[in-house]
Protein backbone atom coordinates (compact mmCIF):
# COMPACT_ATOMS: atom_id res chain seq x y z
CA UNK A 1 0.00 0.00 0.00
CA UNK A 2 1.56 3.25 -1.10
CA UNK A 3 1.33 6.41 0.97
CA UNK A 4 1.79 9.58 -1.02
CA UNK A 5 4.09 12.13 0.61
CA UNK A 6 3.23 14.50 -2.23
CA UNK A 7 -0.41 14.70 -1.14
CA UNK A 8 0.64 15.03 2.47
CA UNK A 9 2.83 18.05 1.76
CA UNK A 10 0.15 19.79 -0.26
CA UNK A 11 -2.34 19.38 2.55
CA UNK A 12 0.12 20.55 5.21
CA UNK A 13 0.95 23.66 3.25
CA UNK A 14 -2.71 24.48 2.67
CA UNK A 15 -3.30 24.39 6.39
CA UNK A 16 -0.17 26.34 7.09
CA UNK A 17 -1.22 29.12 4.75
CA UNK A 18 -4.61 29.28 6.41
CA UNK A 19 -3.04 29.42 9.83
CA UNK A 20 -0.30 31.91 9.02
CA UNK A 21 -2.24 34.34 6.88
CA UNK A 22 -5.71 33.99 8.30
CA UNK A 23 -5.04 35.33 11.76
CA UNK A 24 -6.62 32.41 13.60
CA UNK A 25 -8.02 33.15 17.03
CA UNK A 26 -6.00 32.24 20.09
CA UNK A 27 -8.31 29.96 22.10
CA UNK A 28 -6.30 30.23 25.28
CA UNK A 29 -6.20 34.02 25.42
CA UNK A 30 -8.79 35.97 23.43
CA UNK A 31 -6.84 39.20 23.95
CA UNK A 32 -3.65 37.89 22.37
CA UNK A 33 -2.55 39.69 19.20
CA UNK A 34 0.67 38.55 17.54
CA UNK A 35 3.46 41.06 17.08
CA UNK A 36 3.20 42.68 13.65
CA UNK A 37 6.85 42.05 12.81
CA UNK A 38 6.47 38.41 13.83
CA UNK A 39 3.44 38.07 11.57
CA UNK A 40 5.34 39.54 8.62
CA UNK A 41 8.23 37.14 9.19
CA UNK A 42 5.83 34.20 9.44
CA UNK A 43 4.18 35.08 6.14
CA UNK A 44 7.57 35.51 4.48
CA UNK A 45 8.72 32.20 5.94
CA UNK A 46 5.70 30.41 4.46
CA UNK A 47 6.31 32.06 1.09
CA UNK A 48 9.92 30.86 1.09
CA UNK A 49 8.79 27.37 2.07
CA UNK A 50 6.48 27.32 -0.94
CA UNK A 51 9.47 28.21 -3.11
CA UNK A 52 11.53 25.45 -1.46
CA UNK A 53 13.99 28.03 -0.18
CA UNK A 54 14.29 26.29 3.16
CA UNK A 55 17.33 28.17 4.57
CA UNK A 56 15.66 31.55 4.10
CA UNK A 57 12.38 30.18 5.42
CA UNK A 58 14.17 28.93 8.53
CA UNK A 59 15.74 32.33 9.11
CA UNK A 60 12.36 34.09 8.85
CA UNK A 61 10.47 31.63 11.02
CA UNK A 62 13.12 31.61 13.74
CA UNK A 63 12.99 35.39 13.71
CA UNK A 64 9.20 35.27 14.08
CA UNK A 65 9.35 33.11 17.23
CA UNK A 66 12.26 35.12 18.59
CA UNK A 67 10.23 38.32 18.23
CA UNK A 68 7.08 36.72 19.67
CA UNK A 69 7.71 33.46 21.57
CA UNK A 70 3.95 33.09 22.21
CA UNK A 71 3.04 33.07 18.51
CA UNK A 72 1.64 29.56 18.08
CA UNK A 73 1.18 29.84 14.30
CA UNK A 74 4.89 30.58 13.90
CA UNK A 75 5.83 27.55 16.02
CA UNK A 76 3.46 25.46 13.87
CA UNK A 77 5.15 26.63 10.67
CA UNK A 78 8.59 26.05 12.14
CA UNK A 79 7.58 22.52 13.13
CA UNK A 80 6.46 21.77 9.56
CA UNK A 81 9.76 23.08 8.22
CA UNK A 82 11.82 21.02 10.67
CA UNK A 83 9.79 17.98 9.67
CA UNK A 84 10.43 18.69 5.99
CA UNK A 85 14.16 18.81 6.74
CA UNK A 86 14.07 15.50 8.62
CA UNK A 87 14.82 17.13 11.99
CA UNK A 88 12.02 15.31 13.76
CA UNK A 89 13.00 16.03 17.35
CA UNK A 90 12.98 19.76 16.70
CA UNK A 91 9.67 19.37 14.87
CA UNK A 92 8.16 17.57 17.84
CA UNK A 93 9.32 20.31 20.21
CA UNK A 94 7.80 23.03 18.06
CA UNK A 95 4.50 21.17 17.66
CA UNK A 96 4.26 20.72 21.42
CA UNK A 97 4.96 24.41 22.03
CA UNK A 98 2.33 25.37 19.45
CA UNK A 99 -0.25 23.04 21.01
CA UNK A 100 0.49 24.36 24.50
CA UNK A 101 -0.17 27.88 23.24
CA UNK A 102 -3.28 27.04 21.14
CA UNK A 103 -4.57 23.61 22.15
CA UNK A 104 -7.80 23.95 20.15
CA UNK A 105 -6.23 25.11 16.91
CA UNK A 106 -7.31 22.79 14.07
CA UNK A 107 -4.28 23.50 11.88
CA UNK A 108 -1.82 22.56 14.59
CA UNK A 109 -3.79 19.45 15.57
CA UNK A 110 -3.88 18.33 11.93
CA UNK A 111 -0.18 18.88 11.32
CA UNK A 112 0.81 17.15 14.55
CA UNK A 113 -1.44 14.23 13.62
CA UNK A 114 0.47 13.83 10.36
CA UNK A 115 3.76 13.95 12.22
CA UNK A 116 2.61 11.22 14.62
CA UNK A 117 1.39 9.03 11.76
CA UNK A 118 4.77 9.31 10.05
CA UNK A 119 6.45 8.34 13.32
CA UNK A 120 4.38 5.16 13.56
CA UNK A 121 1.78 6.26 16.11
CA UNK A 122 -1.50 5.93 14.15
CA UNK A 123 -3.79 5.80 17.19
CA UNK A 124 -2.43 9.05 18.62
CA UNK A 125 -2.46 10.57 15.14
CA UNK A 126 -6.14 9.74 14.73
CA UNK A 127 -6.91 11.42 18.06
CA UNK A 128 -5.34 14.64 16.84
CA UNK A 129 -7.13 14.51 13.48
CA UNK A 130 -10.41 14.17 15.37
CA UNK A 131 -9.44 17.06 17.66
CA UNK A 132 -8.88 19.14 14.53
CA UNK A 133 -12.52 18.48 13.65
CA UNK A 134 -13.88 19.56 17.03
CA UNK A 135 -14.21 23.20 16.05
CA UNK A 136 -17.77 23.56 14.61
CA UNK A 137 -16.68 26.72 12.78
CA UNK A 138 -13.80 24.98 11.06
CA UNK A 139 -14.12 25.67 7.33
CA UNK A 140 -12.22 22.74 5.76
CA UNK A 141 -12.92 19.50 7.68
CA UNK A 142 -12.16 17.53 4.50
CA UNK A 143 -8.44 18.08 5.14
CA UNK A 144 -8.11 16.19 8.46
CA UNK A 145 -10.62 13.61 7.20
CA UNK A 146 -8.33 12.97 4.22
CA UNK A 147 -5.22 12.86 6.38
CA UNK A 148 -6.89 10.44 8.80
CA UNK A 149 -7.78 8.23 5.85
CA UNK A 150 -4.26 8.33 4.48
CA UNK A 151 -2.87 7.41 7.89
CA UNK A 152 -5.29 4.47 8.07
CA UNK A 153 -4.17 3.36 4.61
CA UNK A 154 -0.57 3.53 5.69
CA UNK A 155 -1.47 1.00 8.37
CA UNK A 156 -3.57 -1.19 6.03
CA UNK A 157 -6.85 -0.26 7.73
CA UNK A 158 -8.87 -0.11 4.53
CA UNK A 159 -12.35 0.05 6.08
CA UNK A 160 -11.39 2.94 8.34
CA UNK A 161 -9.61 4.69 5.48
CA UNK A 162 -12.66 4.40 3.25
CA UNK A 163 -14.90 5.84 5.95
CA UNK A 164 -12.69 8.91 6.31
CA UNK A 165 -12.32 9.44 2.56
CA UNK A 166 -16.09 9.28 2.10
CA UNK A 167 -16.50 11.89 4.83
CA UNK A 168 -13.91 14.07 3.11
CA UNK A 169 -15.70 13.77 -0.23
CA UNK A 170 -19.03 14.56 1.40
CA UNK A 171 -17.48 17.86 2.44
CA UNK A 172 -15.62 18.44 -0.84
CA UNK A 173 -16.64 16.14 -3.71
CA UNK A 174 -13.79 17.24 -6.00
CA UNK A 175 -10.94 16.98 -3.49
CA UNK A 176 -8.24 15.32 -5.60
CA UNK A 177 -6.23 13.58 -2.83
CA UNK A 178 -9.36 11.95 -1.41
CA UNK A 179 -10.53 10.87 -4.88
CA UNK A 180 -7.19 9.25 -5.65
CA UNK A 181 -6.97 7.52 -2.30
CA UNK A 182 -10.52 6.15 -2.34
CA UNK A 183 -9.79 4.83 -5.85
CA UNK A 184 -6.85 3.03 -4.26
CA UNK A 185 -9.12 1.61 -1.56
CA UNK A 186 -11.66 0.42 -4.11
CA UNK A 187 -8.91 -1.27 -6.13
CA UNK A 188 -7.52 -3.02 -3.04
CA UNK A 189 -11.04 -4.24 -2.24
CA UNK A 190 -11.36 -5.56 -5.84
CA UNK A 191 -14.16 -3.12 -6.70
CA UNK A 192 -12.48 -2.33 -9.98
CA UNK A 193 -15.25 -0.45 -11.78
CA UNK A 194 -15.72 1.77 -8.74
CA UNK A 195 -11.96 2.39 -8.65
CA UNK A 196 -12.10 3.33 -12.35
CA UNK A 197 -14.95 5.78 -11.70
CA UNK A 198 -13.15 7.49 -8.81
CA UNK A 199 -9.96 7.80 -10.86
CA UNK A 200 -11.99 9.35 -13.68
CA UNK A 201 -13.38 11.90 -11.22
CA UNK A 202 -9.84 12.59 -10.04
CA UNK A 203 -8.70 13.28 -13.62
CA UNK A 204 -11.43 15.88 -13.97
CA UNK A 205 -9.71 17.90 -11.23
CA UNK A 206 -5.97 17.57 -11.89
CA UNK A 207 -3.26 15.94 -13.99
CA UNK A 208 -1.71 12.50 -13.81
CA UNK A 209 1.41 11.68 -11.82
CA UNK A 210 3.31 8.36 -11.70
CA UNK A 211 1.16 7.02 -8.88
CA UNK A 212 -2.14 7.71 -10.61
CA UNK A 213 -0.91 6.27 -13.90
CA UNK A 214 0.27 3.11 -12.17
CA UNK A 215 -3.07 2.78 -10.43
CA UNK A 216 -4.83 3.30 -13.75
CA UNK A 217 -2.77 0.54 -15.37
CA UNK A 218 -3.69 -1.93 -12.64
CA UNK A 219 -7.37 -0.98 -12.68
CA UNK A 220 -7.69 -1.34 -16.46
CA UNK A 221 -5.75 -4.61 -16.37
CA UNK A 222 -8.21 -5.95 -13.78
CA UNK A 223 -11.11 -4.80 -15.99
CA UNK A 224 -9.49 -6.40 -19.09
CA UNK A 225 -9.47 -3.04 -20.88
CA UNK A 226 -6.31 -3.65 -22.88
CA UNK A 227 -6.40 -0.42 -24.88
CA UNK A 228 -6.83 1.76 -21.78
CA UNK A 229 -4.10 -0.19 -19.98
CA UNK A 230 -1.72 0.31 -22.91
CA UNK A 231 -2.54 4.03 -23.04
CA UNK A 232 -1.73 4.47 -19.35
CA UNK A 233 1.48 2.47 -19.77
CA UNK A 234 2.61 4.62 -22.70
CA UNK A 235 1.98 7.80 -20.71
CA UNK A 236 3.88 6.48 -17.70
CA UNK A 237 6.91 5.43 -19.76
CA UNK A 238 7.00 8.64 -21.80
CA UNK A 239 6.31 11.19 -19.08
CA UNK A 240 7.98 9.57 -16.08
CA UNK A 241 10.67 7.22 -17.44
CA UNK A 242 12.77 7.28 -14.26
CA UNK A 243 9.94 6.81 -11.76
CA UNK A 244 9.61 3.88 -9.42
CA UNK A 245 6.26 3.12 -11.03
CA UNK A 246 7.85 2.81 -14.48
CA UNK A 247 10.36 0.36 -13.04
CA UNK A 248 7.50 -1.67 -11.60
CA UNK A 249 5.76 -1.64 -14.98
CA UNK A 250 8.89 -2.80 -16.78
CA UNK A 251 9.32 -5.66 -14.36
Amino acid sequence: MQFSSMWRLKIVMLFLLMSGCGGTKNIQDDDYVPDKAATINLQLGIAYMNRNDNPTAMTRLKKAVRIDPNYADAHNALAVLYERLGQDEFAKQEYEIALALKPNDSSIQNNYGQYLCKKGEPERAEQHFLLALDDPLYQQPEIPYTNAGMCAMRNNQLDKAETYFRKALTQSPSLAPALFQIANVAYEKKRYQEAHDYLTRYLATTKHNPQTLWLGIRIERALHNEDAEASYAMLLRSQFPDSEETQLLNQ
